[in-house]
């Protein structure tokens, strides 16, 4: 299993618009991909400023082949339109996870 970690920081002025954003259609549509099996979405609870918040999004893949396919056919569009929406208020940080059985 491969777990796709995406955590942003975003600017809290962003936020009202950022999460319901985030749950009706940025996670939809990575989901709609087909290459992932399963997604979660959190709030950080610890940020060491104020004026941010961190949201990771987590999206699970059964291997490493489902993941390459995803970057090669959607990622490139899918963080364009996340950029073109909220620019340098957004930033993410992106991790890759393998299941330790």
């Amino acid at each position: 299993m491969i777990l796709y970690n995406i955590t942003f920081t975003i600017s809290n002025e962003i936020e009202e618009d950022f999460v319901p954003w985030m749950k009706n259609t940025h996670i939809p549509d990575i989901f709609a991909t087909g290459l992932f099996t399963e997604h979660k979405f959190f709030r950080l609870l610890n940020s060491p400023d104020d004026n941010v918040t961190n949201y990771a999004v987590q999206f699970f893949a059964e291997n490493t082949k489902k993941l390459i396919e995803y970057e090669s056919r959607f990622a490139h569009q899918l963080r364009f339109e996340t950029q073109a929406r909220y620019g340098e208020k957004a930033i993410p940080f992106r991790t890759l996870m393998e299941s330790v059985d």
